[in-house]
């Protein structure tokens, strides 16, 4: 992979942005009966068209569809696999104030992946050419990281599937970097030059209640973070020169509520050391990131967002205090390796975040005024 400076990541948002009403009345109409997949699907067309023309008077050098045709920020995308469904496992995610739905991804056979079935490669297709059309402005493309198919996959009754599928585990990691991999030329192969790989596993080995717990003992005595390291090095291993990859990694973001708590501290060896990407989105809005010390262990040349500005509120930062931590945490990585964005999405489910629209408009405003005050 080639060297990039701090200047060709450009200006970003993380991903996803809040459903429009009209959006979120299609979705249901459809889920009821009373308009077509096609008719949903051209509600969708125009609100995407409508955004990224949104994104680009804001000033961002890359468009993403806002995940607009999703439900959830990363099931939608393993959904899609040949050898995946989607089911329901009884309990969503115990986040700080609620519960989340309990949607969830199941192995059925052998994972793969087939740029004609999967439904995400048209879906960028549409992207790229509405980005096309209107000039000046580039597309992104976001999934989940391997490593949180890898967490899905073993979650709760999920695992048993995984073990009568997959008795040898090193094939599995096999199918599921194959899978990936050809995902990602894919994109690639329809004109994406820049993919993010949104990653929570790595947010609850930063929980120290969690750690304590008898699923977190489990998981360090498997050496898990080896698992997350092999499987999403695996999937961009040999890819073009010219497509840059993103990591975000998160502590989860579910209508303004969080999973886990704490540093970077016990993952940057790996994550920050070993993980081969170009550029990591970290969450650093609250104190329950931790310090900046961790960025030291950035290893090469790769890049860091930091994450200052939150998608959980509306209420914007103060400009000053936003200048300041970036400064902080020069101390530890160099500041033309640094850079700026909101922590996460304004909506890693078509629920949302307690904001409103033009509240997210305003925070990456935000951004980039700051971006061009600090950077130039």
């Amino acid at each position: 992979m080639t060297t990039k400076t701090t200047s060709k990541i450009g200006f970003q948002h993380v991903g996803s942005f809040l459903r429009p009403i009209e959006l979120k009345q299609a979705r249901s109409d459809f889920e009821d009966n009373k308009i077509t997949q096609d008719q949903l699907r051209s509600v969708e067309n125009s609100a995407i068209e409508h955004l990224i023309n949104q994104q680009k008077d804001a000033g961002l050098d890359y468009a993403t569809d806002g995940e607009f045709r999703r439900s959830y920020w990363h099931l939608d995308f393993f959904w899609g696999f040949e050898g995946v469904k989607h089911t329901h496992i009884g309990e969503g995610y115990d986040f700080s104030k609620g519960r989340s739905r309990d949607d969830t991804a199941i192995l059925t056979d052998k994972i793969s992946f087939d740029a004609n079935t999967h439904p995400f490669i048209q879906d960028f297709k549409f992207t790229k050419s509405i980005t096309d059309k209107i000039g000046g402005i580039l597309p992104k493309q976001t999934i989940p990281a391997p490593a949180q198919l890898y967490r899905e996959l073993t979650r709760g009754e999920n695992l048993e599937a995984l073990n009568r599928i997959y008795p040898d585990k090193q094939e599995f990691y096999n199918d599921v970097e194959k899978a990936y991999h050809d995902a990602i030329i894919a994109f690639y192969n329809e004109g994406a030059r820049v993919i993010q790989l949104d990653d929570c596993s790595w947010g609850r080995l930063l929980d120290k209640k969690f750690l304590a717990s008898a699923e977190g003992k489990k998981l360090v005595a498997e050496n898990v973070q080896d698992i997350y390291l092999e499987l999403n090095n695996g999937a961009v291993e040999d890819l073009p020169d010219d497509l840059t990859i993103n990591t975000h990694v998160c502590r989860g973001n579910f209508h303004s509520d969080f999973l886990f708590s704490g540093g970077y501290d016990n993952v940057a060896d790996n994550l920050f050391g070993k993980e081969n990407i170009d550029t990591y989105f970290l969450e650093y809005d609250s104190d329950r990131a931790g310090s900046f010390a961790p960025l030291a262990k950035v290893s090469g040349d790769k890049k860091v967002v930091l994450g200052l500005i939150t998608s959980k509120t509306g209420k914007l930062e103060n400009r000053q205090d936003i200048i300041d931590r970036i400064h902080e945490a020069a101390q530890y990585l160099p500041l033309n390796r640094l850079w700026l964005s909101t922590q996460c999405g304004f909506a890693s489910t078509e629920e949302g975040n307690v904001i409103t629209e033009a509240q997210q408009w305003e925070k990456l405003a935000l951004v980039k005024s700051i971006q061009a005050e600090v950077w130039g």
